[in-house]
C-alpha cells in the first residue's frame, strides 16, 4: 500500500498516474488543506509538518511514501529518508531527469512555490545531471490558491493574468522545457500551454509516479482513501472534477496535528 501526500490537492496529479499505471495498488491519499499552502512556509515549519504527514501515512500501514509536493520534497525529503524505514520518495529527481531527456535547447525553467525556488534543489539537480545546461527559475506564489479554488479554466481572465504575470519573461526566451516543480501547477497547464505554445511542461507527480510504480507490484484491490485536514466536503467537489470520478465516501477528516513522528 503506497501512501501519497501533499498540502493539498495537487498530489492528485500523482494519484490519477498511479490509478493508470497500477489500478490493482491501495492508495492512501492526505492533502493537508488545512495548512496549505506550504510553500510560503518557514524550512522548520515544512518540516515539522512533513514529519506528522509521514507519520499518519505510517500509522495507516503503507510501505512506501511518495512526497507529491514539491515544497517538501525541495525542504525536507533528505530528512524524510534518513528517518524512515520504509521507501519515501520525492518528486525532484524524477522531473529532472524528465526535463534533461526532453529538453533540445539545453535551456530548461523551473517554476515552483517560495520555498521551492529558494532551495535551489531543482537547478542542483539538473546542473549535476548535464552541466551544459541553462537553468532559469520563477517562484509563482500565487498559484497555489488559484489551484485550490478552482481557478483554473484556460479562459478563466484571473488565471490567464497570474500566469502571464510569472511567465511571460520565458516567452521567446530560448527554453523549450518546463519543470511543474509544484505538484499544483499542472492543473494550470492549459492555461500556460496558451501563454508559452511549444514548450515542454514536465509533470513533477507524473513523473514521481512513474518512478515509484518502476519494478513494483501491485498487491492490493485497487482501493484508495482519502484523507484531509479541512472540511472533506471542500475537497470532495474539486478532486472529484480533476480525477474524473466521484470521492464521495471516500474522503475523511483526520487531525494531522495530533501526529508526531
Amino acid at each position: 500500500m503506497i501512501g501519497i501526500f501533499d498540502s493539498g490537492l495537487g498530489g492528485l496529479t500523482a494519484v490519477k498516474q498511479i490509478h493508470r499505471l497500477m489500478p490493482g495498488e491501495d492508495l492512501i491519499y492526505f492533502g493537508d488543506t488545512g495548512r496549505v499552502p506550504y510553500g510560503t512556509r518557514s524550512r522548520q515549519t515544512i518540516i515539522q509538518y512533513a514529519k506528522q504527514d509521514v507519520a499518519f501515512l505510517n500509522s495507516m500501514g503503507v510501505d512506501a511514501i511518495l512526497v507529491a509536493c514539491g515544497t517538501v520534497s525541495t525542504t525536507a525529503l533528505s530528512i524524510l529518508q534518513k528517518e524512515s524505514k520504509i521507501p519515501v520518495i520525492g518528486v525532484v529527481e524524477p522531473a529532472c531527469r524528465a526535463a534533461a531527456a526532453h529538453t533540445q535547447s539545453g535551456s530548461v525553467a523551473v517554476i515552483g512555490t517560495v520555498a521551492t525556488i529558494r532551495s535551489g534543489a531543482f537547478p542542483n539537480m539538473l546542473k549535476n545531471m548535464c552541466p551544459s545546461l541553462q537553468v532559469y527559475e520563477q517562484a509563482c506564489p500565487l498559484f497555489v490558491p488559484l489551484v485550490e479554488n478552482g481557478v483554473i479554466d484556460r479562459d478563466d481572465p484571473i488565471a490567464r493574468l497570474a500566469v502571464e504575470r510569472y511567465l511571460m519573461r520565458f516567452k521567446g526566451s530560448g527554453v523549450d522545457t518546463m519543470i511543474l516543480g509544484c505538484t499544483h501547477y499542472p492543473l494550470l497547464a492549459e492555461v500556460i500551454a496558451d501563454i508559452l505554445p511549444g514548450i515542454r511542461l514536465i509533470n513533477t507527480g507524473y513523473e514521481a509516479a512513474k518512478a515509484l510504480c518502476e519494478g513494483r507490484v501491485a498487491e492490493g484491490t485497487g482501493t484508495t482513501r482519502y484523507f484531509v485536514s479541512d472540511d472533506p466536503e471542500m475537497f470532495i467537489a474539486s478532486a472529484s472534477r480533476f480525477l474524473g470520478e466521484d470521492v464521495k465516501g471516500q474522503v475523511e477528516y483526520v487531525d494531522i496535528g495530533a501526529y508526531y513522528e
